[in-house]
């Protein structure tokens, strides 16, 4: 076997020792440390960036889901920060939801991601604050997050696991605030679609981003509407979810 084969046989192994064959000449005793090794290092990283998912599972088969994760998923990234996103991104698009799973696991899954992802963001840093809400160009800031879930996924814990979908969207926006903590803050349906436009068209102005928003929303006066995401979007530029640039 060349070396890139003993390594891929290893790595095999490593991953999922109940089915891949250990490499020949290498003690049990040494490979139990680097399986124990490997795995304990993937869960803790997934423990930590997803802690409310986890305490909806038993220990023994909250190991077997990361176990899953580490036997089938492909991680694209070689850094231990986005190890979060790979299962995030395994729970969407590979994992084949059991029924033990609760119906809300995504969204939760996705909520907690946010979290880690606002708190490591690297920020272009290169924003100013809003002295003129009407005048200055808008900006949703890259550190902030507009986010809408069928769930109350900010107040699932495993004491309280909702069967159903809401009435009504959940909204919130996770931000990270002027102490560089991160925060959250209940929106609604209309307050999001003003943040989504403005992300969608970074630089917008006022009076265009109510142009835009009217469209949409025909049955309110423009004057309504104006007048209501005039004194919303002030208070966000206060939290440090909207904010300018300068004009170059």
């Amino acid at each position: 076997m060349s070396f890139i084969d003993v390594q891929n046989a290893f790595m095999a192994h490593i991953r999922n020792p109940e089915k891949e064959s250990a490499p020949d000449n290498i003690e049990d005793r040494r490979l139990e440390v680097y399986r124990e090794l490997f795995f304990n290092n993937i869960e803790g990283f997934v423990s930590s960036a997803f802690p409310v998912l986890k305490s909806l599972y038993d220990e023994s088969t909250w190991q077997a889901l990361v176990r899953q994760f580490f036997v089938e998923h492909d991680c694209k990234s070689p850094y231990f920060l986005e190890i979060s996103q790979e299962f995030l991104h395994y729970l969407q698009f590979e994992y084949e939801r059991q029924a033990s799973d609760p119906q809300f696991m995504l969204e939760l899954a996705h909520y907690e991601w946010s979290e880690l992802d606002v708190a490591v963001y690297q920020s272009s840093d290169d924003y100013i604050t809003i002295d003129d809400i009407e005048q200055q160009p808008l900006y949703f800031k890259d550190t902030a997050r507009n986010l809408s879930y069928q769930y109350p996924v900010h107040q699932i814990s495993k004491d309280f696991q909702p069967q159903q979908p809401s009435e009504q969207p959940c909204c919130f926006v996770i931000y990270r605030d002027e102490e560089e903590e991160v925060a959250f803050i209940s929106s609604n349906a209309m307050t999001a679609m003003l943040l989504q436009v403005i992300a969608q068209n970074p630089g917008i102005v006022l009076r265009k981003l109510i142009e835009l928003v009217h469209q949409q929303l025909p049955q309110f006066s423009f004057e309504q509407l104006y007048q209501g995401a005039q004194q919303t979007l002030s208070a966000f530029t206060q939290l440090s979810i909207i904010a300018s640039k300068n004009s170059h």
